[in-house]
């Protein structure tokens, strides 16, 4: 399939695993202290930790002395035998939560020329959410000089008849165990075999070929970015800086081209969407909620707290709808009240807990059904930004396989 590449995939090979896997950057944005926990836990053992830019500390002033050290241990760690070289492999994986659901997926990198995120397009891999553009220098600026890539995206396909992963699933008694050990801060537990690249592609060409006209029109329209979006649309912004100095022969095989992911199905019984809140700062409570009632109508109740109140109030019924609406709504709030902002928060418990220790005011989010979205997609491009999540915050992929990407 030509939208996949087998490219060699680094494993780490040390000797707690339990402390290099972590979960991805992107969460626990207003919670320091599960990261200053999980710095505690991990302490001087090889992390991925180490190799990433929480986005917590986006705003500290330090990026430039971050991503410096980050791009040293990533050397260090190539350099000093940290990774061992998995050839011609892609990687089953088994994805166990402490919420009770079980997931599978297989690791493998993707033609970032055959993804896009604006609507219409013919790409193969399409975008779930609007890319919000200023959310990309940051993470470009990590990716510039770092040698390797640890993924945190998930596509998903619409296997309807669970054709492609889990038969692999089945047989795993055949195939060679990679890894199988317990994650850290709460993450379940995560297992490892190692696939036949080429197979694989071949099973994923013949499931492209039977997906075409699905959704009501004649589509290449294979992949939808799960999570991670803004990370895959950081690898394809740094891939075209790149392939400017390259000739087209180099860009047929350049390891920049090619985003490491990993790739589960829709029906998967593990996957579960899950809402994504807000929490806006800075604002005046009573001012803020009334606003929102205002512009907001519908036969949906949406539910927004404080630290000691509770509101109610209507939305739209249609739960895609309803998301986008209030979003636009948050918006226009914040773009018009200087010192107000929102964060995005995975989990109910999570967001009350931000709202017991932080002032502004808790949304919480309906979301939307997972049948729905691969016809959505192809026929209307994107939904809102951060429209549904694909679990809770400590169910997030974890860092653990890696590509070079230089």
């Amino acid at each position: 399939m030509k939208t996949l590449k087998p490219f060699d995939i680094l494993l780490p090979d040390v000797a707690e695993p339990e402390k290099f896997a972590v979960v991805s950057c992107d969460q626990f944005t207003s919670q320091r202290d599960y990261w200053e926990k999980l710095a505690a836990e991990v302490g001087d053992a090889p992390s991925a930790l180490k190799l990433i830019f929480p986005e917590v500390y986006l705003e500290d002033g330090d990026a430039e002395k971050r991503i410096a050290a980050i791009n040293a241990t990533m050397q260090s760690y190539l350099d000093g035998g940290v990774f061992r070289t998995l050839k011609d492999s892609f990687v089953l994986v088994k994805r166990e939560t402490a919420y009770g659901n079980t997931r599978l997926g297989i690791v493998a990198p993707v033609d970032l020329e055959e993804y896009s995120y604006v609507h219409p397009t013919e790409a193969t891999i399409r975008a779930t959410e609007g890319v919000v553009a200023n959310r990309i220098p940051p993470r470009l600026a990590i990716r510039e000089n770092a040698p390797i890539e640890l993924p945190h995206v998930m596509l998903l396909i619409d296997d309807r008849d669970k054709s492609i992963i889990e038969p692999y699933y089945k047989k795993r008694g055949e195939l060679e165990k990679l890894y199988d050990f317990d994650l850290n801060m709460n993450g379940g537990h995560l297992t490892g075999w190692r696939l036949n690249a080429h197979e694989v592609m071949a099973k994923l060409d013949v499931y492209a070929k039977k997906v075409r006209g699905l959704y009501g029109v004649d589509t290449d329209f294979v992949f939808a970015v799960g999570d991670g979006n803004h990370s895959l649309a950081t690898a394809q912004a740094h891939w075209k800086k790149v392939r400017k100095g390259l000739s087209a022969e180099e860009r047929e095989n350049h390891p920049a081209r090619f985003a490491l992911v990993e790739i589960e199905n829709l029906h998967c019984d593990g996957i579960v969407f899950e809402p994504i809140h807000r929490f806006v700062f800075g604002v005046d409570d009573a001012d803020f909620v009334l606003y929102m009632s205002t512009v907001l109508k519908g036969e949906s109740r949406l539910k927004m707290f404080t630290t000691n109140m509770e509101y109610s109030i209507a939305v739209n019924a249609n739960n895609t709808e309803a998301i986008a609406e209030v979003q636009d709504a948050i918006d226009a709030y914040v773009s018009s009240h200087p010192g107000a902002s929102v964060d995005y928060i995975h989990g109910l418990e999570n967001l009350h807990s931000v709202a017991d220790t932080s002032d502004g005011v808790a949304v919480q989010m309906p979301c939307i059904e997972k049948a729905e979205l691969f016809g959505y997609v192809a026929e209307h491009g994107n939904l809102c930004r951060k429209a549904f999540s694909m679990g809770e915050a400590e169910e997030k992929r974890y860092y653990f396989e890696a590509k070079k990407i230089r």
